[in-house]
């Protein structure tokens, strides 16, 4: 058994769904955990128009494991053995930290923003760029798009 896990980012999206589904499947064949990251952006809100539209990080936080918790719920079921983990900070620089100590990092092609028709989102391709295990980025099917 090898005890470094799998890491597999989610954002509630279809994708990373795909995403978490696959890395618990390849995670059971090869004995390894899971640990499931979401990430929290807190936008930088300066000026006199800043409270308007400001969003306490904590509320944000609780919002992130609450898509989390269900996203493994509904993908993976009540008895699934996943690492919750919520980060501050960018989904893509959150996801290069873990692969640190990864021994698979998994993400979907696409997260929630972006264009559509991209082969790949901007969180996808900095992972791939800068990680430091190796990387599996599973495609939307064209029926998917």
């Amino acid at each position: 058994m090898d005890a470094k896990p799998v890491v597999v980012g989610v954002d509630g999206g279809p994708d990373s769904l795909k995403a978490l589904a696959w890395a618990a499947d390849y995670a059971s064949t090869v004995g390894a955990p899971v640990i499931a990251i979401a990430a929290v952006e807190t936008p930088a809100v300066v000026g006199p128009y800043a409270m308007a539209g400001w969003v306490d990080p904590e509320v944000l936080e609780d919002r992130a494991r609450t898509m989390l918790a269900d996203s493994v719920r509904d993908t993976l079921g009540d008895e699934a053995q996943v690492e919750q983990t919520v980060i501050r900070g960018h989904p893509a620089e959150a996801i290069v930290t873990a692969s640190q100590d990864a021994r698979l990092v998994v993400v979907g092609s696409r997260g929630w923003g972006g264009f559509r028709g991209l082969l790949m989102g901007s969180v996808s391709q900095h992972v791939v760029s800068h990680a430091h295990s190796p990387v599996v980025v599973l495609p939307r099917h064209s029926e998917d798009a």
